[in-house]
């Protein structure tokens, strides 16, 4: 998708490997990760979960609270991009760390987060159409689901961005880049205009930020809702170790531009947020129930060509982020398959464009299926995904702890012990947050339905490969993950 292709490194004892063309610059690292930290959630969670649930400081304090831990996190990532500098990111890492069981649970999991974000983003698209075309595209009518009404109309065009987007990785296309660099550009001016017009608009004053924290929770829970939700908002920042083996550039830059990645993130969050709630006092804005509330403060500042100034960051959101998570899926599904966790199918290779051609129509036709399934249950099944992202940074920074403790000598950066930790602390509180039901962060049962049932299917998928995976001698699993058979092994191998 960056416009690299595969190519193999040959053979180790019989076994072969393929391996990611070196073809990634700094900017477009940076690009891959902001465009999939803030899609279309930068715009829509305002009005529906920051400002109603917590209040416009309360969500200041959890985001930059959040940018906090997940900088803790990304120095894990760090350390364990230096040492591992390939395809997979968390998922070889903690194959790596832990074993096989670890490298299950947290690939299955970061394939159906990864591959969820794509759907969730592009069916903001349509509330965005609704929002400028009303009923533009309800021709069609097909049934309801969970209260949305799927049309043909819609179905259609989703289908169409889904199969663009899948023929534009299939074919590598060289544009790809500048495609990514573009629109992550494009969301960052545009939000910063949004917040312009908003503070310079006469009705602008800090009293209509008012009350400060939700009144019905206390200051500590207002903070905490926006907190848990860490993990989910600044996912993405992931995506740069999981094009590693593509850079062109010293691993040791990664660190940086996944800080620079989750900080730009959080500033995107807060001044959408701050554009919302300082143009009129927000809770009247509320209380009316505009269908799309950032668009409603849009034409406030703006006039009704507001919405269309809009739509150009938000569209870059959109695209930004279902391209950076479709890079990210089709990786962790090679990597997968190139180590015989998914059938080998997902490893293979376009003969023409060196691109993962099965792991791409997989993502293909798992977005197809889930355009039928209404936004509601995408919605549903997002939620899960702020679950795999807390699972996936603990077995990243654990990995990274056991990595200092047995080679020291490969962590050189301060304060390893203490970072590693932390992070893996981080990760526990942020996955018990989200998982315990008493929590005011906890996921919904809708949502943990779907996730029972991803883990079943995950159980099922794991235990049909079981007998080929344990004919895999632990040393040529390590080649085929990481391509150097005396790369670190973190736990006790007894072939």
């Amino acid at each position: 998708p960056f416009g690299g292709r595969m190519e193999s490194t040959g053979h180790c004892n019989d076994v072969t490997r393929h391996q990611l063309k070196k073809s990634v610059v700094p900017a477009q690292a940076w690009a891959l990760a902001v465009g999939a930290i803030i899609g279309w959630g930068c715009f829509v969670l305002p009005g529906i979960r920051f400002l109603p649930f917590s209040g416009p400081v309360a969500t200041l304090i959890g985001l930059g609270l959040g940018i906090l831990a997940m900088c803790i996190v990304a120095l894990c990532y760090g350390i364990m991009v230096k040492a591992y500098p390939v395809a997979g990111g968390a998922f070889v890492y903690a194959f790596m760390g832990s074993g096989r069981i670890a490298a299950v649970i947290c690939g299955w999991g970061l394939a159906l987060s990864y591959s969820c974000v794509i759907a969730i983003n592009c069916t903001a698209l349509l509330l965005l159409i609704n929002f400028l075309a009303p009923g533009a595209l309800h021709f069609g009518y097909l049934y309801t689901i969970a209260g949305w009404e799927i049309y043909l109309g819609e179905i259609g065009l989703l289908s169409l961005l889904f199969i663009f987007f899948a023929y534009m990785n299939y074919r590598g296309a060289h544009c790809a880049n500048n495609f990514q660099l573009l629109f992550s550009l494009s969301l960052v001016v545009g939000v910063l205009v949004l917040l312009l017009g908003s503070l310079t608009s006469d009705t602008s004053s800090v009293q209509n930020m008012e009350p400060f924290f939700n009144e019905e929770n206390s200051p500590f829970v207002s903070v905490i809702l926006v907190l848990a939700l860490a993990p989910f908002l600044y996912q993405g920042f992931d995506t740069i170790p999981q094009t590693a083996e593509e850079f062109s550039f010293d691993t040791g830059k990664s660190t940086m531009l996944m800080i620079l990645s989750i900080v730009c993130g959080g500033l995107l969050y807060a001044f959408t947020m701050l554009a919302v709630s300082i143009i009129r006092p927000y809770p009247e804005m509320l209380a009316a129930k505009h269908s799309w509330l950032t668009g409603t403060v849009a034409e406030m500042a703006f006039g009704r060509i507001g919405g269309m100034i809009l739509a150009i960051p938000v569209m870059a959101g959109i695209f930004s982020g279902m391209n950076g998570y479709f890079i990210a899926t089709s990786r962790i599904l090679f990597s997968m398959g190139r180590s015989k966790f998914i059938p080998a199918w997902f490893e293979k290779l376009d003969p023409k464009h060196g691109t993962p051609v099965n792991a791409i129509l997989f993502i293909l036709a798992f977005t197809l299926i889930a355009a039928w399934c209404g936004r509601p249950v995408l919605v549903w099944l997002t939620d899960t995904c702020a679950l795999t992202a807390a699972l996936s940074y603990f077995f990243t920074c654990a990995t990274a702890y056991k990595l200092y403790k047995k080679h020291p000598e490969l962590v050189t950066m301060p304060m390893a012990r203490a970072i590693t930790i932390t992070g893996s602390i981080i990760s526990l509180a942020s996955f018990f947050l989200l998982m315990l039901p008493f929590s005011p962060a906890a996921i919904s049962i809708e949502s943990w339905y779907l996730l029972v049932f991803w883990v079943i299917l995950g159980v099922v998928f794991y235990r049909m490969r079981l007998p080929e995976l344990k004919a895999i001698p632990v040393k040529d699993m390590q080649f085929m993950l990481t391509g150097d058979r005396n790369s670190p092994l973190l736990f006790e191998n007894k072939d």
